[in-house]
């Protein structure tokens, strides 16, 4: 489906359900000029996040593909995904305490989707809630996700024989200068929600104690695995290395 047929099907919907341009605007919460520029298939001038919205008050979704060569972008994007999930599963077993359980899907109430991670700590009787990015894309889709999966999170646990105490929330996004200009744009209303960062978070999880939400950078995950040598990286600094030089020097000018 074209951008013109997506507006199309947008104008359609609205007219089937009676509604003016101004009444799908204010349940959306965007102008009516948004909603023109929608339904005449404009997206390229319409925030992704705004089209979500319009989709929503009329009950449907906007989905968006992306196509690569054949069937090779989704073996990358897959693969990238799995080297997150691989630098987690290392993660957690190096620490004590933590039960772990990837791809976690659920279906409750009609309400259905996946938690990347979902990590239990029996001892203090705290459920983690892991979201794993390797794009970052809408702020808006991020937090109303991760809204949606600790809410469900309390069901989830105790279809496992788990009572959490506290319910915390984890979004890790793959380290990337895209991802960080994506996410230094809406830093403020981010970190409201994840006020704790990575450093804190690797203290929490040694010794975790109530409710916990973080945002944080996984930096060794590349697009084909996941780096083994975490150790970080030495500059070497030219002032120290001088004076050696000269030694050589002056040594080979005696010798000569």
């Amino acid at each position: 489906m074209d951008d013109r047929q997506a507006g199309s099907a947008v104008r359609t919907i609205r007219a089937r359900k009676g509604w003016r341009q101004q009444d799908l605007a204010d349940r959306a919460n965007v102008s009516r000029t948004m909603v023109g520029r929608i339904e005449r298939g404009r997206l390229a001038s319409v925030p992704l996040g705004t089209i979500r919205r319009v989709a929503d008050a009329l009950d449907a979704r906007f989905d968006t593909f992306v196509r690569w060569q054949g069937g090779d972008l989704g073996r990358l994007i897959n693969a990238r995904h799995a080297a997150m999930h691989e630098a987690m599963a290392r993660s957690f077993a190096s620490l004590d305490g933590w039960v772990t359980e990837p791809e976690v899907s659920f279906s409750i109430y009609g309400e259905r989707g996946i938690i990347d991670v979902l990590a239990w700590h029996p001892g203090r009787r705290i459920l983690l809630v892991i979201e794993l990015k390797t794009e970052f894309v809408d702020v808006n889709e991020l937090m109303g996700s991760v809204d949606r999966k600790r809410r469900l999170a309390a069901a989830i646990a105790r279809e496992r024989g788990w009572d959490p105490a506290a319910i915390g929330a984890w979004v890790v996004i793959a380290d990337s200068r895209t991802n960080r200009r994506a996410l230094a744009a809406h830093e403020t209303v981010l970190r409201a929600k994840f006020p704790v960062d990575g450093r804190t978070m690797r203290s929490w999880l040694r010794r975790p104690e109530g409710r916990c939400d973080a945002l944080s950078f996984l930096p060794w995950v590349h697009d084909t695995g996941v780096r083994r040598d975490l150790a970080p990286i030495r500059r070497v600094d030219r002032r120290a290395r001088a004076p050696r030089s000269s030694a050589r020097a002056k040594s080979s000018g005696q010798q000569a």
